[in-house]
This record gives C-alpha cells, structure tokens and sequence, in this order.
C-alpha cells in the first residue's frame, strides 16, 4: 500500500465505520481525494448512546423497553442492570433483548420481561450498532451525502447453542488462521455463521461489508508506513489497545500468523511486556491462555515459528497509552491512529478486487 488515492482506485466511495466499546470511528472514503482529506469523525458508540438514553430515564424513574436489533452490550447492558437494580421495569423484544444474552432465559434471569409490545407507561428506547440516519443528518448541512457502499467493523462473540461465547468468538478467529490468514479473507459480504452482531449490522444496511475489529485494526495500520516495510520484512507485531479489548496479532505481508485477545482494563505495560515478549520467542501457551492470563483467548498458525522472529511492534488504539514507556512504534495510518478500523476495511476490499 503507498498511501495515496491511486492505491484505491478499485475502492468504490465508502462509508467505513469501526464501532468499539467508546466510540465510532467513522471514515467517509472517496476514491478521488488524497486519503487525508476524506471526511471523518470519531463520535460516541451507540452503546454508549443507548446507555446514556437508559441512564436519563432511570434518573427519572420512567419504565424502559428497548425496541430493535441486537447490538453491542457494555454500557448499554450496564444501563439495563443499574435501571433493574434501582426497582424500575425494563422490558425488551426479543432481539433486542439478544444484546444482553443469546439465550432469553438468561436475559428473563436478570429481571427484564421480554415482550414484542411496548408497556403504554414506558418509553421506547432504540437499540442497534447503526444510526445512520442520525449521520445522514448531522453531514447534510455540509452538503454532505452518505456514500450507498458501507462496510462496518464490530467485535462479535458469536452464538452457538451449548458453547460460550468465547468459544465461538475463538473458532472464528481460528479459521481465520487456518484459511492461511490472509487477512483480506476477514472482511465478508454475508456474516459468518453464527456472528450474530454482524449479521444484525447486515440487516440494518443491506449489502454491507462486515469485519472484525481487530483484523481490520490490525490490517489498517500497514497503511503506515514503518509497519508496511517491518510487516513485509521481519514481521511486525500489532498490539490494539481498545476501550474494552487489547487484541494482538503476529503478521508478515499480510498473513496473520497468531493473535491473542485480553480485557483492556486488566492491561499493564508489564503484562503488555510480557505477552508481546512470548509471542516474539514463540513460548505463548495457548491452551492455558485464559487461565494464566485472564484473557479472552489466543491462538497460532504452527507456521509462525518458521515467519519468525517479528521484532518490530507497533501499538493503535485510544488506549494504546498503556504501552508507551515501553518504545513501541504507534501507527497512525494516513496520519490518523483513531481510522485504523476503517482503513484496515477498505484496504481489505482493496484485496479482494
């Protein structure tokens, strides 16, 4: 990739939105501008929008229920609990009461009362990872018009009845290693199965493209120029430090050769170290991830050892500050660290042609 409008000829005009546990990263893509004069804005994510919506009525003690697709949890399912838990009613439909838990029992378990109708005392908040009609209108008084081709990023744990959600969240992410990592194979025109998040953003926006957040994460921060020439070299290894997830990858050109995820709020620079470290003398124990660390998972292509040894490390993400005493590169793709999501998703559509 060489950063300019002419390494995207075959990219159609875009909107690329990267939705994490804070905010949405939201990239206007236009093939006939210079890649940093698209429009862009970092804005708060519908979770923390839905949350917020939440929180207002529960100060003013009015019953909730929550109408639309599943979405995201964190604040939002924050919000539901603190508004159970301060003797308020809170009813949900079934699909958007998928945010909180898959399986209904679990969701009736936690006290809210899943109904296809609105209770006539409760206010209707609105759920889903997408509101683009809110964008729509917030461009329209700069004369601008959303772009008909989306591609959207989210972090789905995925369903499968009888395993967790991690479970599925990690097969997923092991096929991406054993379809030979290429990580333009991550970005898909229809949800993988059993990715009900993605799935939930296909049916708001017909047509989208939909991507995890950290491949497309990782695959935007080659458009810097140091990670380009190290991930083409020796390697390089890409640390995501998100609001919620710190996601690392090990990556050559653009194979991905292992990966391990882990809660941001128990990161340190010393476990940052540490992990970064394994992963570079090829000693990171995968079976024993979740319990010695505390992670979500990790997983690794038996290749990597041969790809090796990856010096170089980078770092993206909104708290990617974690690491900083410890010298590591930080990428900003095209001069922007908070667009690596919407670039690393255009540049896999790029890829695929």
């Amino acid at each position: 990739m060489t950063g300019s409008r002419s390494s995207y000829a075959n990219v159609p005009p875009l909107l690329a939105i990267d939705i994490g546990a804070g905010t949405q990263d939201i990239l206007l893509f236009d093939p006939a501008a210079e890649p940093e004069n698209c429009v862009k804005l970092v804005l708060p994510s519908q979770t923390q929008v839905v949350g917020a919506r939440i929180r207002s009525l529960t100060a003013r003690g009015v019953p909730v229920h929550l109408d639309g697709p599943l979405m995201g949890g964190g604040a939002s399912s924050d919000a539901v609990i603190a508004h159970i838990h301060a003797g308020l009613p809170l009813t949900a439909t079934p699909s958007a009461a998928a945010t909180m838990h898959n399986n209904p029992d679990k969701v009736r378990a936690l006290g809210v009362h899943v109904v296809e109708d609105a209770p006539p005392d409760a206010t209707v908040v609105r759920t889903g990872d997408l509101d683009l009609g809110a964008l729509a209108a917030a461009l329209a008084p700069f004369g601008i018009d959303l772009p008909e081709a989306v591609a959207v990023a989210v972090q789905d744990h995925g369903y499968r009845p009888g395993a967790s959600n991690n479970e599925v969240r990690f097969e997923y992410l092991q096929r991406l290693l054993d379809d030979g990592g290429n990580l333009a194979n991550a970005i898909f025109d229809r949800a993988p199965a059993g990715m009900t998040r993605m799935a939930a953003v296909q049916d708001a926006a017909p047509g989208a493209w939909v991507m995890d957040t950290g491949a497309a994460a990782v695959l935007g921060a080659l458009a810097d120029p140091a990670v380009g020439e190290a991930a083409a070299s020796t390697g390089a290894i890409l640390v995501n430090f998100g609001n919620m997830h710190t996601f690392a990858t090990l990556v050559k050109g653009r194979r991905l050769y292992g990966l391990f995820e882990h809660h941001t709020g128990g990161m340190t620079a010393d476990l940052a170290a540490r992990l970064v470290a394994l992963l570079q003398d090829g000693s990171l124990d995968v079976a024993r991830f979740r319990q010695t660390f505390d992670g979500h998972g990790a997983a690794l292509d038996p290749a990597y050892r041969s790809a090796g040894p990856f010096p170089f490390v980078a770092v993206t993400g909104p708290r990617r500050a974690i690491a900083r005493s410890l010298g590591y590169h930080e990428a900003a793709p095209h001069g922007d660290m908070m667009l690596a999501g919407p670039w690393g998703m255009i540049e896999a559509i790029r890829l695929r042609g």
